[in-house]
């Protein structure tokens, strides 16, 4: 199953992005797609600000091609596919150890990449369809997929509650 949403702006994105920081389960792997500008350093600056992290501190990680950050719980990962060659220059920088860890690896740009991903993933693509609207698409894959919990499920249900009473 993939769930849908339209976010209307960046204070959403945010919500999305604590909404995910409680739900996504230790060690996940996210795959991110989206064109330049389309939004997926904020929500990963979201799910980073929920989980302890300061906003500032997060950053694309284009030039340096991974950052780590520090969250209350567990550790945040975000990489940035998009200046890498192949996958083989994705794999030197020791992904499989990020990937076997408890912390969430956010992968920007995860098209690039796709066949090294592991196949227990979630996939989140971002699209702009407006100056500050998004639509996100949110799919999970492999074990994700089959578990007992339905991960999508539960963050959708989450969101709709958060629209509900007026928290969006």
């Amino acid at each position: 199953m993939t769930i849908h949403i339209t976010l209307a702006n960046e204070q959403e994105t945010d919500r999305l992005g604590a909404i995910l920081a409680k739900r996504l389960p230790d060690g996940a792997v996210v795959a991110m797609l989206g064109t330049l500008g389309a939004g997926k350093t904020r929500l990963v600056q979201g799910v980073a600000k929920a989980s302890g992290v300061s906003a500032e501190e997060v950053g694309s990680p284009t030039f340096v091609l991974v950052k780590e950050y520090r969250g209350k719980k567990r550790m945040i990962y975000h990489f940035d596919a998009y200046r890498l060659r192949d996958s083989d220059e994705f794999l030197a920088l020791g992904v499989d150890e990020y990937f076997d860890s408890d912390g969430v690896s956010f992968v920007e740009w995860a098209d690039r990449v796709e066949d090294v991903l592991p196949s227990d993933r979630f996939e989140i693509s971002i699209v702009p369809v407006g100056e500050t609207s998004r639509d996100v698409r949110i799919t999970a894959l492999g074990e994700y997929q089959n578990d007992e919990i339905d991960y999508e499920f539960e963050i959708l249900e989450e969101w709709r509650g958060a629209a509900r009473y007026g928290l969006l």
